[in-house]
């Protein structure tokens, strides 16, 4: 059986982002981990001279929508008793994004929802799940099932009759 220490769940604040987010912490409770939760910004940014040709956006530097997102995203799971909380945002593809900031902050363990927010690069270039269950070096967990969380005593935002 697996023992996560760093577990990495993607948030776009799409429901089924909201879907991992929340099985997310349910594993994170049952090995005791540290969560790191991630928002990337497919938006674009002014060019600017930099080595690596992103920007990495520290929390609290600016009031942007990520940032909010995940102060709010932070707020949940530091309310729902999770200790060790680190969230990380960036600009650029979210399926190369996250799958870097696995590797940098050794995640044994990445949750992602099965479908996200961008449903045109899904359409043309295939879903950021897909692209990280087949590159990613750890385990990848692709949560689908709210009613599981909400049976757990977890509540997630969803409208929608399953």
């Amino acid at each position: 059986m697996p023992y996560y220490k760093r577990i990495l769940v993607g948030v776009d604040g799409s429901e089924s982002s909201e879907v991992a987010f929340y099985r997310a912490i349910e594993i994170t409770k049952e090995y005791h981990a540290q969560l790191l939760i991630v928002h990337i910004s497919e938006e674009r940014i002014p060019a600017a001279p930099m080595d690596s040709g992103t920007v990495d956006i520290e929390k609290g530097s600016g009031k942007n929508h990520g940032g909010t997102l995940l102060e709010d995203y932070e707020q949940k799971a530091r309310k729902l008793g999770l200790k060790h909380v680190k969230t990380l945002s960036n600009y650029g593809s979210p399926k190369t994004e996250i799958l870097s900031f696995a590797s940098m902050h050794d995640a044994d363990l990445i949750v992602c929802g099965a479908t996200g927010l961008n449903a045109m690069e899904r359409i043309f270039i295939g879903s950021v799940s897909q692209y990280i269950t087949r590159h990613a070096t750890c385990d990848v967990l692709i949560a689908r099932n709210s009613h599981k969380i909400e049976v757990s005593g977890l509540s997630i935002k969803s409208t929608s009759k399953l």
